[in-house]
């Protein structure tokens, strides 16, 4: 999939999350925080170097800053810099080591300053890259000796992962393809999903994410490509990691998330 991925109309990410601001609070700020403490094994991140590529909306950005790390955050897309940097304006702490930027993760040249982080932290971006594989080698390199790789990716169903593409392509068409795909979609990923929810006593999303938004980007999020559970770990064992937390779909859409240390160098 991924030369197809490669050619296909871009999904405005940044635009979406420019949106989900409006539904930004404290609530969702510490839901993510609770998330990065519950996949990362820690209390907090004092002390720690924390990369986020493809900081989207910027939120876990916040939720690292907040932790207590000293975070370096870059996105491809010109409005989602915009939009964590109105959240780092809105919520961030004063003197606070944030650091905002513009840069591609498939750019060899931009990815060579960072090296030697603590956590580098990539949750359902590189399967929006076009090449996915090459994405997740260049994600990795910048953590640690011992450091941790925090990544998420969509799960792949098969032919039913083929059925998404075709809803994401038509979704890009346009005005009329956008609202059909709507419509089509919402009373499973937006009624059915609320209802549930409220139904379990659960009302917000985990990882402080709303569902209306959650719902555009999963039907326009091109390029898209998928990967199993098993390819992924094999991926990067062979790039010298161990999984610590796996967290899977199951035969289930949405996004396999995995926690990986990079093993230690074998003194002689």
């Amino acid at each position: 999939m991924s030369a197809a991925a490669a050619a296909e109309r871009r999904f405005a990410f940044g635009a979406n999350w420019l949106r989900f601001l409006t539904q930004l609070d404290e609530r969702r700020i510490t839901s993510a925080e609770d998330s990065l403490r519950i996949m990362l094994g820690v209390q907090d991140l004092k002390g720690r170097t924390f990369l986020d590529i493809g900081c989207g909306s910027g939120l876990f950005s916040l939720a690292a800053v907040r932790l207590g790390a000293s975070v370096t955050s870059f996105d491809y897309d010109p409005q989602s810099v915009a939009c964590a940097r109105a959240v780092e304006a809105r919520y961030g702490a004063r003197g606070a080591d944030w650091r905002i930027e513009q840069g591609s993760v498939l750019d060899a040249a931009y990815m060579a300053r960072f090296s030697g982080f603590d956590v580098v932290y990539s949750w359902g971006v590189l399967h929006h890259t076009g090449d996915m594989w090459r994405a997740l080698e260049s994600a990795a390199r910048p953590a640690a000796a011992g450091g941790l790789l925090f990544i998420a990716l969509y799960n792949d169903q098969g032919w039913i992962s083929r059925y998404w593409l075709i809803v994401k392509r038509i979704y890009g068409t346009g005005a009329a393809g956008r609202a059909a795909m709507i419509a089509l979609h919402a009373p499973y990923l937006l009624v059915l999903r609320a209802l549930v929810r409220l139904i379990a006593g659960r009302g917000q999303l985990p990882r402080g994410m709303a569902l209306w938004y959650d719902m555009l980007d999963w039907l326009g999020g091109l390029p898209f490509e998928v990967a199993s559970v098993d390819t992924v770990v094999a991926f990067l064992d062979a790039q010298g990691f161990e999984p610590l937390r796996v967290v899977g779909c199951g035969s289930r859409h949405g996004c396999n998330e995995f926690v990986f240390r990079r093993r230690e160098p074998r003194t002689p």
